[in-house]
């Protein structure tokens, strides 16, 4: 077998995940050198982090501005929530994955109020839902939707929900966080009032932060509104505002190696040219794995290009753990399925990976199906069935 490694002298496998994920060695070098946090050199470091980040959004970008967090992604959604909605508020949730349940989790934390509409794993929340929702309850003050729900590989119409929102004169707040940077997303024309993303996503950066992306008006009104000393927004952009400087210590290795991902995506053609080639890495890998008998878990039109679920396969000498531990020993570290209805495992898109590479998945699994004397890759006849149900 050729080798399976995106660089041989590190030996590491593709993280078929939807983040952390494979960076380019460019990305990992970045992080040799150390950073003074409070030095200028590393201040010009975060205002470059922050000004290129905008200029992704297009016109009318000056109405916004970004405000990098500490922590993973769930510490900006966090953020987010408690920044911007009132201690009276009440929030929208639209949920069809473990994230969007977890945001509805977030704000029972916090004691905000939370109507959850739960469309399960298959489908998405439309935007005549939402109208019909917020016009019944006037106590909404917020709608917040999960652009992609990587525990299905959904891709969601936020344009619908936006309009919607929008329509019923309330704020509509995005989880933007395995797609910003990819996938299209211009809250100018959303009218978003906030949304989140991270380093270690289509971006291509290393775990250690994420980012708020928010009107300033919004920003400005947030004051004393949070219920976290770290997780404050406004607090965090005051301080940056007056200071150039994190308010607790900042992961400078994670922010040098973010600088140099956006080099990437500038040289790659931006957002479009990297939404084409997560286009063709998920296009490649779920025509080859449905040749193998796989079934995807959503129909073609949701199919996001950052992951996609797949059914485990009936043959009883299937088992996830089985396969895993055959990928793995081929190179390639999948992701475990998130769903509360079957047994799935999810293939990511996104990462230092082209369609070469996708295809090398598909004869990996191809052999692991082999090794394993799986039969048939084929999903167990109900849940087809259930898919079927649900999207009639």
């Amino acid at each position: 077998m050729s080798n399976p490694f995106p660089d041989p002298e590190l030996g590491e496998p593709f993280l078929l995940t939807p983040g952390p994920l494979t960076t380019a060695y460019d990305v990992k070098q970045a992080m040799l050198r150390d950073w003074g946090s409070w030095d200028d050199d590393f201040r010009a470091m975060t205002r470059a982090l922050r000004q290129r980040l905008l200029t992704l959004l297009g016109p009318g970008a000056e109405r916004y501005d970004c405000v990098p967090i500490q922590g993973s992604g769930s510490y900006c959604v966090e953020a987010m929530l408690g920044s911007f909605v009132p201690k009276d508020g009440k929030v929208l949730v639209l949920a069809n994955g473990a994230y969007g349940l977890r945001a509805a989790a977030t704000l029972g934390y916090l004691g905000r109020g939370v109507h959850l509409l739960d469309k399960g794993d298959y489908l998405p929340p439309r935007g005549a839902e939402v109208a019909a929702i917020l016009a019944a309850d006037p106590a909404i003050s917020h709608v917040l939707a999960i652009h992609c729900e990587t525990s299905s590989g959904i891709l969601n119409p936020v344009d619908e929900i936006a309009a919607a929102t929008r329509a019923a004169g309330r704020k509509l707040l995005i989880d933007s966080m395995s797609a910003f940077g990819a996938v299209p997303l211009d809250p100018v024309a959303l009218n978003c009032t906030a949304f989140v993303s991270s380093a270690n996503k289509c971006i291509e950066g290393v775990p250690g932060f994420g980012f708020v992306i928010a009107r300033k008006d919004e920003i400005r009104a947030a004051k004393g509104n949070s219920h976290s000393l770290a997780l404050d927004i406004h607090a965090q952009w005051e301080t940056m505002e007056k200071t150039g400087q994190w308010r607790f210590t900042p992961p400078t290795h994670t922010v040098a190696a973010f600088l140099k991902a956006l080099d990437m995506q500038e040289a790659e053609g931006g957002s479009p040219g990297r939404l084409a080639r997560y286009t063709e890495n998920r296009n490649t890998v779920v025509a080859g794995l449905r040749d193998l008998g796989f079934e995807t878990l959503l129909d073609d039109r949701w199919l996001s290009p950052i992951i996609v679920t797949f059914f485990c396969p009936a043959d009883p000498a299937f088992s996830f753990q089985g396969f895993y531990d055959a990928m793995k020993r081929r190179g390639f570290i999948i992701y475990p399925g998130k769903l509360t209805v079957v047994d799935s495992f999810r293939i990511g898109c996104i990462g230092r990976m082209d369609a070469a590479i996708m295809r090398r998945v598909v004869t990996a699994a191809a052999e692991a199906l082999d090794e394993m004397g799986v039969a048939s890759a084929a999903p167990p006849a109900a849940a087809l069935e259930e898919r079927k149900k649900l999207a009639a």
